[in-house]
């Protein structure tokens, strides 16, 4: 179960643990839930996160698009570094904005 933190119209999620297959339907549906009930900015911190594979990358993906076609914009923030090399090789960050880990 993701931290989620609600700032006036905007939301952080904060998944905690790998975003990988066997939890990716449970993640889909408490970001949907919670983009459902906020209106702003929809914030993915991956902090913890050590591993992304590519059911989650689809489920953040798919995120970025349904929010993009409301007008909305999605942040990731907290990347590790490998995951950071991944999403920018995908040239995610050309998609919405992708803020690596210090």
């Amino acid at each position: 179960m993701s931290e989620i933190i609600k700032n006036g119209n905007d939301v952080v999620i904060k998944p905690g643990i790998d975003v990988v297959a066997s939890m990716a339907e449970d993640f889909r549906n408490e970001l949907v839930s919670a983009t459902d009930e906020t209106g702003g900015t929809v914030t993915i911190d991956l902090a913890g996160v050590d591993m992304v594979d590519s059911v989650g990358i689809g489920v953040i993906i798919a995120t970025h698009n349904s929010l993009s076609q409301a007008g909305r914009k999605l942040k990731v923030t907290n990347v590790n570094s490998d995951i950071y090399g991944l999403f920018t090789t995908m040239r995610l960050n050309r998609r919405f904005d992708i803020e690596k880990s210090e």
